[in-house]
């Protein structure tokens, strides 16, 4: 009797059905409730976003050229080859280039310079050598005298270079050796001092080619 009262005055709780649909509606609200939108992100994040994209940048940079700009290194790229071609078409033209630009800035026949060059050549190695040593004296005389004969026949008297300086001082050693050897005979010994005047006109001439 107890028991039914109690059972009348407090009536059994039923459980009522749950719903899928609330289920649902959790799930999403919790799934919002962990999106962070773009514009909600902390400073500190966005900080290390770009520090970490920065330094992706300059390691590429580095690696590619260096902290240059990309742009301005093809640009030396280009320049230098620029050059390159220059360099090669300036050879072409002076090998087929009949003159020549000297140190003084005069511009002179090239064969011209080309024989007074062996001649300051030859008659130096010749006038250094050593006369107890036969053969090779010999040999740098017959040179010295090749190249004498080559440049007296081919530039004696010739308007372009009678003004030089060059040509002056190869004029005056070539006339002491003569001179001496018309006096002495051609198997006397050449003094030192004459020599030595030889050779001083040899290095001036040598100055101007």
């Amino acid at each position: 009797m107890a028991v039914f009262l109690a059972m009348k005055i407090c009536p059994p709780m039923i459980p009522k059905p749950i719903e899928k649909n609330s289920y649902i509606h959790e799930y999403k609200l919790k799934s919002r409730c962990h999106i962070v939108l773009p514009s909600q992100e902390s400073p500190s994040s966005r900080r290390h976003v770009l520090v970490g994209s920065g330094a992706s940048l300059v390691a590429i940079l580095t690696f590619n050229g260096g902290f240059l700009p990309l742009p301005v290194w093809a640009e030396d790229e280009s320049n230098g080859q620029e050059d390159d071609e220059k360099g090669v078409v300036g050879a072409i033209k002076s090998l087929f280039d009949p003159n020549e630009k000297i140190k003084s800035g005069k511009v002179l026949p090239k064969a011209y310079l080309n024989s007074a060059r062996e001649v300051v050549k030859t008659l130096r190695e010749s006038l250094k050598e050593d006369p107890k040593d036969i053969a090779k004296f010999r040999r740098t005389a017959d040179a010295a005298k090749e190249s004498i004969r080559e440049y007296l026949s081919s530039w004696r008297g010739k308007q372009t270079v009678v003004s030089e300086e060059s040509y002056a001082m190869l004029e005056k050693a070539i006339r002491s050796l003569a001179s001496f050897y018309s006096k002495a005979g051609p198997s006397a010994a050449l003094p030192e001092e004459v020599k030595s005047e030889i050779l001083d006109d040899l290095n001036t001439a040598e100055e101007f080619l």
